[in-house]
């Protein structure tokens, strides 16, 4: 399957957190989108790798994503090299998407960082004639390079490049978050807080995505930074 937007993330619900208003405004209007996640996120305080495998399928559901897929990483071990490449290379050959959207160039976490680099990483070589990869039924793979690649910002706050309004997806966004019931608030739980399931958290999202829709005149907005300078043909297509 060919899709237009291949979204990576180093933990389920990265996407969610960060880009998911985005996904589903695009998903409505009739582009392909898939969602690759490279941990099962084992490593969080709260919840277990099986619990998350559920929510995240809840999650695509919701959302409507065309794949869902998980790489099966080790969370936080997982790094930058020839091994973690080559599987992110033969994912970007095998859906060739039109846009890739990654993790923030750098956040809390150090993950985020390392699979921004990663995925940037893997990008140029998926482009080279010369680098080869295999399917899983062991034919060989084209060579294949996106026409973009944009970074969403997570919990630090980064300058975005860009601000995709989001108005319209706001609650199709909270509704994609609330299917990882296992990491955010819930009074009832025994489970230890952490940084994202404190009661506030929710609203710091919901003030970075009005922040965002400010500065563009909308009610909420994602933001992102680019990796190469943005080109159009018409200045009436930027807001």
């Amino acid at each position: 399957m060919k899709l237009d937007i291949l979204a990576f993330a180093a933990h389920p619900d990265d996407t969610e957190l960060s880009c998911s208003g985005t996904l589903a405004a695009h998903i409505a209007k009739g582009y392909k989108v898939g969602v690759v996640d490279f941990t099962r996120g084992e490593m969080g305080t709260r919840g277990s790798a099986e619990l998350r495998d559920h929510e995240a399928l809840d999650a695509a559901r919701t959302l409507g994503l065309s794949v869902r897929d998980n790489l099966g990483f080790e969370d936080v071990f997982f790094a930058v090299d020839k091994h973690h490449l080559h599987e992110v290379v033969c994912k970007i050959r095998q859906y060739q998407p039109g846009i890739v959207i990654a993790n923030a160039v750098h956040d809390r976490h150090p993950d985020h960082g390392k699979a921004a680099k990663l995925v940037t990483e893997a990008i140029f070589l998926a482009g080279l004639r010369k680098y080869e990869t295999h399917d899983e039924d062991g034919n060989k793979q084209e060579p294949w390079r996106p026409d973009a690649v944009y970074h969403y910002i997570q919990s630090l706050y980064i300058k975005p490049d860009i601000v995709v309004d989001i108005s319209d997806y706001w609650d199709r966004k909270v509704e994609a978050i609330q299917c990882f019931k296992s990491q955010f608030y819930d009074p009832e739980s025994d489970e230890p807080e952490t940084f994202i399931s404190k009661p506030g958290f929710m609203k710091f999202l919901e003030s970075r995505a009005r922040e965002f829709g400010y500065v563009i005149g909308a009610e909420y907005g994602e933001g992102f930074t680019v990796e190469r300078y943005p080109g159009v043909q018409d200045l009436f297509n930027l807001k």
